[in-house]
């Protein structure tokens, strides 16, 4: 049988000359040796991998329970359902704002009142200022403590907070008071920069928050004053408060009310309402008559400059002559649309193109229109109250989209009622807010003096009215608002003297929404109001869940 060099299946592996392998198989003694090292092998090799694997175990669960004690989990607020501050021989004023002033992520609330000695045993006379004098507080969302109070010069005219965001401004409130200009730190009340007024400039809210005008990465404000002879604007630096510039003459009338509004473009424009209707002027030709340095780099928007006169500059918004309210529908986005109230109609304006969207007739709107999600299409609806004679009023929801009722319902139109609100929730409506009272037999004919009451509106309900229980003090101003992101849906009641700047006794109340459901009454309206139970209505209410807009 012949031989060859090449290995084959059959054949082991062979040995040359020089020690290779050769064809002799091993014996049974050498294959069990090699068996029992290989045993042996792996299993020091598993006992390893076990060891290692209980070692990572060990220092995970190590770090985690280091780290558990290490890194507290987050406390949550522990807020009080409700409660009261009350101030003996004070003066307070129609001012309410809600603001992030502490550090537990819960809003909180600045106020101001006139007396000669503040919460915290700070008087007048020890900062320097005639008594009684103006402090300004903040006090806590969750149990109404006080964070802090400032004293400042009498007399009080107007105060506007929420002026820091996105802005670079180390302040966040500007009040008028005495001959002063005064801006405050909200978190801690200390006083960021206070000026003299200029002359003669009696200038009303809103401030207008502008871009940087003179180079400090700062953005600036804009105050508008108006009287019988003139209307005129003035630019402050938002880092020192220095005048920017020249005062600037607007018109040479009065105008009642103003606005800032961006446009797409990203320019901006002063919106006047005047005798004849609602005007814009472009910042960029302000800024360029007050010669405040800047006005170069400020946005042009060719599309509204079309529009404008050749002589004034002004853009025609709205031709009217009996426009009474204007009012930005979105304070969060730019550009909002205009809803404009006048003495024959309501009409929504769109703020890109300035084309007339939808007008509701009516000739008795009465106070300042508010806004919520009565359905659920994600635009804003409108809520008006309309006097119709007879000491009642008709209170109405009128589509965002198209201007047509939504809802309505009739309520005597006690004194002092605050005006409508609203607070979003998760099912994307909002909770509506009313006061008045409902008519009976007895009561429909007669005015009423002090009587009156809260209603809830749930919009899945619509034929149903929570009636809460009677308020009966002097109402100065009301806010329903959510006191942290998308939790604890409450409203404030500020009450006081009847008469503006009298003395008398303050108070100033917190209460969670859902807290008066289980003691309310529900009143049917309407017809077909549903297979609902009492409880079924109040156990609706009682599961909503709010959220932001």
């Amino acid at each position: 049988m012949e031989s060859t060099d090449q290995a084959t299946e059959g054949d082991p592996l062979k040995r040359g000359e020089d020690g290779a392998e050769t064809g002799t198989a091993p014996s049974a003694t050498e294959l069990n040796k090699k068996s029992c090292k290989e045993v042996l092998g792996f299993a020091k090799l598993t006992h390893w991998r076990t060891a290692v694997f209980f070692l990572s175990l060990f220092i995970c669960l190590t770090i985690v329970f280091a780290f558990s004690f290490v890194i507290p989990c987050p406390v949550r607020p522990q807020y009080l359902i409700s409660w009261n501050r009350t101030f003996s021989e004070a003066a307070t004023y129609d001012f309410l704002a809600i603001e992030a002033a502490s550090s537990d992520k819960v809003m909180d609330v600045l106020f101001v009142l006139k007396m000669k000695e503040g919460s915290q045993n700070n008087t007048c006379a020890d900062a320097g200022l005639p008594s009684p004098c103006v402090f300004v507080l903040a006090v806590d969302g969750t149990d109404g403590e006080t964070l802090w109070e400032r004293p400042l010069h009498p007399e009080f005219h107007w105060a506007q907070c929420g002026l820091q965001k996105e802005t670079g401004r180390p302040w966040d409130c500007l009040l008028s008071h005495s001959d002063q200009f005064t801006a405050v730190d909200k978190h801690s009340g200390e006083i960021r920069w206070q000026h003299r007024q200029p002359p003669d400039l009696h200038s009303t809210v809103p401030v207008l928050s502008v871009p940087d005008l003179d180079g400090d990465k700062v953005n600036d404000v804009a105050l508008v004053a108006s009287d019988n002879t003139q209307t005129q604007l003035v630019f402050l630096s938002g880092k020192t408060g220095v005048q920017i510039g020249s005062t600037v003459a607007l018109d040479s009338k009065e105008t009642p009310k103003h606005l800032l509004h961006c446009t797409t473009e990203g320019s901006h424009y002063v919106l006047l309402q005047k005798d004849t209707g609602l005007y814009g002027l472009a910042l960029w030709r302000i800024a360029a008559q007050a010669k405040a340095g800047m006005e170069v780099s400020l946005k042009r928007d060719k599309h509204w400059e079309k529009n404008a006169s050749a002589t004034s500059g002004l853009v025609p918004i709205y031709e009217s002559d009996s426009v009474r309210q204007v009012l930005r529908t979105d304070e969060t986005q730019d550009p909002s649309n205009l809803l404009l109230v006048t003495g024959k109609e309501v009409a929504l304006v769109d703020g890109k193109n300035l084309q007339l969207l939808w007008r509701f007739n009516t000739s008795s709107v009465l106070g300042e229109p508010s806004f919520g999600h009565f359905n659920k299409d994600g635009l804003l609806d409108v809520v008006v109250e309309e006097d119709i004679g007879n000491y009642t009023k008709r209170i109405i929801i009128l589509d965002g989209k198209s201007g047509c009722v939504l809802w309505e319902v009739n309520l005597l139109a006690s004194p002092n009622s605050p005006r409508p609100a609203s607070i979003h929730t998760t099912n994307s409506v909002s909770i509506f807010v009313f006061w008045g009272i409902m008519p009976t037999e007895t009561n429909s004919s007669e005015p009423l003096t002090g009587d009156r009451r809260s209603y809830m509106l749930h919009p899945l309900y619509s034929k149903v009215l929570l009636e809460s229980t009677n308020v009966m003090d002097h109402i100065i101003t009301f806010k329903a608002t959510l006191l942290e992101r998308g939790r604890h849906a409450a409203y404030f009641l500020l009450t006081g003297p009847k008469t503006k700047g009298d003395e008398g006794t303050v108070v100033l109340s917190k209460r969670k929404l859902k807290q008066d459901v289980p003691y309310s009454k529900v009143l049917r309206i309407g017809t077909g109001g549903g297979s609902e139970t009492n409880e079924d209505i109040k156990e609706a209410f009682n599961r909503l869940r709010f959220s932001d807009w």
